[in-house]
C-alpha cells in the first residue's frame, strides 16, 4: 500500500508542468561563455569555454555544437579549462561557414544534478536557426530517478524507523512476523530506489534516453562520480545494517536484553549493536547529504550535518509510524482491538515521535531559509511552491499526531484504559493511519524537491527601475513632451537566458510619448564582452518590448536605449540593473 501511495505520489508529482519537465534542474548556473550569447564574430572562435560557479563533472556530450541547419558538428572533447573545475572548454572547428551556431551545453553540478543550457553566436553575420535546440529527449528519465529517490527514501524510513521500532521500542516485535516483514521489505525498497537511481543517472547526466541504463560506459561514469561512491557506500550499508537487524531479532537476543543473567558474550553484543547500528543510521544519510544541495552553496559545513538529523529524524518518525500502524494497531485476525496490547511501544514511540518533531522542526526551518533566501522566492519559484506544499501537508500530519499524543497522555494519567477502548483505539488508528499517507506523500514531494533548482538560485527579482530623460535631449513638436519626462524599464525574469523588456516613455505630464523609433543593446558593465544587440518594437503608442533580450550570464549589466526624438535627433540613456 505505502510503495503504491509513493509510486502515485511520485508520478503525479514528477509530471506536474514546471517541476520535472524543465531542462535543468539544479544548483549550479554559468557565470559566462566565450563566445557569449548572440555574438557577432568577425571569425569562427577556436573554442567554446563556459565558466560555473561550482566545480562540474563533464560528460561525452557535455558539450555540443549545432549549425545554422540544426546539424551536429564534430568538435573536440568537452575537458577543463587550465585544470580548473568549474571551466569547461572544447575546441571547435576552423572552417565555419557564416551563419548563427548553436552550442548546447549539459554538465552535472557538486550537488549530483543536472544543469543544461544552450546560447548561440554567429559568424559574420546572423540567419536563421532551423529548430530549437531540445535538452531533455526523454522527459521519462528524469521521473524515473524521482520514483527511484522516492523508493529509496522510503526504504531508509522503513530500515531506520522500523528497525528501531521492532527491535527497541516493541518487546514483542522481534518474534513478530509482520513486523519482521516491515523491516525486511523497507530493506527490499531501499535496495531498489538505490539501484534505480544507480543505473539512471547515465542517462540523465548525458540526456540520453532511458534505454541508456543498458550502456556500460554510461554506468562507469556514473560510478567515478561523487554521487556513484555515495549510492555504492550506501548498497554496503545495506548490507550490514540488514546482518545487524538480522542479530538483533535473533531470539537468542532478545533474550539477553531481556534476562538479568546473560549468556556469555550477550553484553558485549547488546553494546556493540546499538553501536554498529547507530553508525550504519548515521553513515546512511550521509550517503545523501554528501550529494545533495546540502554540498553546494553556502555553509556546507552547517547544512550536510543538519540535513542529515533532518533525515533521521523523519526516517525514525515515518519508518516508526508505519510499523506501529501494521503490526500494533492492525487488528490480528478477529482479536478484539480494544484487547491489543499497546504498552509499551505506544507511549515510547510518542515520546520518540515529539523528539523527532522537534529535530524536523528545527533543521527544516534553517534548511528552508538556506535554500529559499527570501519570501518573494517561495511563490515565485518551482521550489518556493513545492516547500509550501510541503509544510501544509506537515502541519496536516501535526494536527493527527496531536490527537494520537492526547490520547497518550490521557493513558498516562488515568493509568488505565479508556472506558470504550474499542471505539478509543478505532479512532487512533484512524489518525495513525492518516499520518502514514501524508507522511509518503511528503515523501513524493521530497523526492521531486531535492531534485529542482533552490529558490535561492532560481529567483531573481524583477527588475522596475526608473530613470530621467536626459535634460540635453533636442525634442521639439509632439515630441517636446519628453523634456523633464522618464524612461521605465521592467525586465523580468532578470536571470541569465531570455528575458523580455517593458520600455516606457512618460512626459513631464506623466502620459506617454511615442517617439519615431527605439534600438537597444546589452552592455556589461565591466566591459568585458561586446554589447549585444536588442530588438526593440513598439507594443503601443509610448510603451515599447524587448521581447527576446537575451542576457548571457549573472552580473551587472545596462539596457542601452537609442531614441530617436525626431527626424534628425537622437538620444542615448543606459539603463543599469543586475541579473541575478
Amino acid at each position: 500500500m505505502a510503495a503504491v501511495l509513493l509510486l502515485t505520489g511520485g508520478l503525479v508529482v514528477g509530471l506536474l508542468p514546471g517541476v520535472a519537465a524543465r531542462p535543468a534542474y539544479a544548483h549550479a548556473y554559468l557565470l559566462e561563455s566565450s563566445p557569449v550569447d548572440g555574438q557577432v564574430l568577425a571569425s569562427p572562435p577556436a573554442e567554446v569555454r563556459l565558466r560555473f560557479d561550482e566545480a562540474v563533472s563533464l560528460s561525452g556530450r557535455s558539450i555540443q555544437l549545432l549549425d545554422p541547419t540544426g546539424k551536429e558538428l564534430a568538435i573536440g572533447a568537452a575537458g577543463f579549462a587550465d585544470g580548473k573545475a568549474d571551466t569547461a572548454r572544447a575546441s571547435l572547428p576552423r572552417d565555419l561557414a557564416e551563419g548563427t551556431y548553436v552550442v548546447s551545453w549539459r554538465v552535472t553540478s557538486v550537488d549530483s544534478h543536472v544543469v543544461s543550457g544552450a546560447f548561440s553566436f554567429s559568424v559574420g553575420h546572423p540567419s536563421a536557426m532551423a529548430a530549437d535546440v531540445e535538452q531533455d529527449a526523454d522527459r521519462v528519465v528524469p521521473v524515473v530517478a524521482a520514483i527511484g529517490r522516492g523508493v529509496a527514501y522510503l526504504g531508509v524510513a522503513l530500515v531506520l524507523g522500523g528497525g528501531m521500532f521492532v527491535a527497541a521500542l516493541w518487546p514483542a516485535g522481534r518474534g513478530d512476523r509482520r513486523g519482521r516483514r516491515v523491516v525486511w521489505s523497507g530493506f527490499a525498497a531501499l535496495a531498489a530506489g538505490t539501484a534505480v537511481v544507480l543505473l539512471v543517472q547515465g542517462p540523465y547526466a548525458d540526456g540520453r534516453p532511458l534505454t541508456g541504463v543498458f550502456d556500460p560506459g554510461l554506468l562507469g561514469a556514473t560510478l567515478s562520480t561523487r554521487l556513484g561512491y555515495a549510492l555504492l557506500a550506501r548498497l554496503v550499508l545495506v548490507a550490514v545494517l540488514g546482518v545487524v537487524f538480522l542479530i538483533a531479532i535473533r531470539p537468542s537476543a532478545a533474550a539477553d536484553a531481556e534476562t538479568a543473567a546473560p549468556e556469555p558474550g550477550g553484553v558485549g553484543r547488546r553494546i556493540a549493536l546499538p553501536v554498529v547500528a547507530a553508525v550504519g543510521a548515521v553513515a546512511m544519510t550521509l550517503t545523501w547529504t554528501l550529494a545533495d544541495h546540502a554540498q553546494s552553496g553556502t555553509q556546507t559545513w552547517l547544512a550536510v550535518p543538519a540535513t542529515s538529523l533532518h533525515l533521521l529524524a523523519m526516517s525514525l518518525w515515518l519508518g516508526g509510524l508505519v510499523t506501529l500502524a501494521l503490526c500494533v494497531l492492525a487488528p490480528a485476525g478477529k482479536r478484539d482491538p480494544g484487547l491489543l496490547s499497546l504498552e509499551p511501544a505506544l507511549p515510547r514511540f510518542s515520546r520518540l515521535a515529539l523528539l523527532c518533531f522537534a529535530v524536523i522542526a528545527v533543521t527544516g526551518l534553517y534548511l528552508s531559509w538556506r535554500q529559499v533566501g527570501t519570501w518573494g522566492a517561495l511563490g515565485a519559484t518551482g521550489f518556493g511552491r513545492l516547500l509550501l506544499v510541503k509544510l501544509a501537508i506537515v502541519l496536516g500530519v501535526l494536527a493527527l499526531a496531536s490527537g494520537s499524543r492526547r490520547f497518550v497522555q490521557r493513558r498516562d494519567r488515568a493509568r488505565r484504559t479508556p472506558q470504550d477502548p474499542a471505539a478509543a483505539v478505532r479512532r487512533l488508528r484512524r489518525s495513525v493511519a492518516g499520518e502514514v499517507v501524508l507522511g509518503i506523500v511528503v515523501v513524493s514531494v521530497t523526492a521531486v524537491l531535492v531534485d529542482t533548482a533552490p529558490a535561492r538560485t532560481s529567483y531573481a527579482p524583477p527588475v522596475d527601475t526608473t530613470v530621467p530623460f536626459p535634460a540635453a535631449v533636442n525634442a521639439s513638436g509632439p515630441y517636446g513632451g519628453l523634456r523633464g519626462g522618464s524612461i521605465q524599464v521592467k525586465i523580468e525574469p532578470a536571470r541569465p537566458g531570455g528575458n523580455t523588456a517593458d520600455i516606457y516613455l512618460t512626459g513631464r505630464d506623466g502620459r506617454l510619448v511615442a517617439v519615431p523609433e527605439i534600438s537597444g543593446a546589452l552592455e556589461s558593465r565591466d566591459r568585458g564582452v561586446p554589447a549585444l544587440p536588442v530588438t526593440v518594437t513598439a507594443a503601443e503608442p509610448g510603451h515599447y518590448v524587448a521581447g527576446s533580450m537575451s542576457i548571457p550570464y549573472p552580473g551587472e549589466w545596462a539596457l542601452r536605449l537609442d531614441i530617436r526624438v525626431s527626424d534628425f535627433d537622437e538620444t542615448r540613456v543606459r539603463v543599469p540593473f543586475t541579473a541575478h
